[in-house]
């Protein structure tokens, strides 16, 4: 058993790239929008 079987992700598969990927665009994406609509809303006059 792997690692990332262990935490949050307690499925069979958790570690396959695929779902590693998937993941990681999520949260990275996440982060990214909010830091665009926070630099976005605080400069805005």
């Amino acid at each position: 058993m792997s690692d990332l079987d262990r935490g949050i992700m307690k499925f069979k598969g958790a570690d396959t790239p695929a779902a590693i990927v998937i993941s990681s665009t999520l949260v990275l994406g996440g982060i990214t929008i909010l830091v665009i609509w926070a630099l976005r809303h605080a400069y805005a006059v």
